[in-house]
């Protein structure tokens, strides 16, 4: 019985502090589902907080876009628009504190 209260304890606190899923962040999300190896919880979710900091919401919506496609990543490296440039600055921040943070 007191198993079986444990068991039941313990699992009513994974419940509780557990982030489903559904919360997480675009780049969590598209690290999680990314066919690189990326697909470890904790370093996508690590990346996530980084990205959080580091990027706006905007930012973090294009940047999650390239998980999947890399290609878009270099379209905006190799742009001569100012916003690219900017974006890819601020993104290569971001990768920057990512490694470091989350290495």
């Amino acid at each position: 019985m007191r198993f079986v209260s444990s068991f039941l304890c313990a699992a009513a606190l994974t419940t509780a502090f557990s982030v489903p899923s559904v919360d997480a962040g675009v780049i969590e999300r598209a690290c999680r589902q990314s066919e690189r190896g990326y697909a470890k919880a904790g370093l996508c979710s690590c990346i996530q907080k980084v990205a959080n900091k580091s990027l706006t919401r905007s930012e973090r919506s294009k940047v999650s876009k390239w998980f999947a496609d890399p290609h878009q990543a270099q379209v905006v490296r190799q742009s001569s628009h100012r916003g690219d440039e900017q974006l890819w600055e601020r993104y290569k921040e971001f990768g920057a504190n990512a490694a470091r943070v989350c290495g």
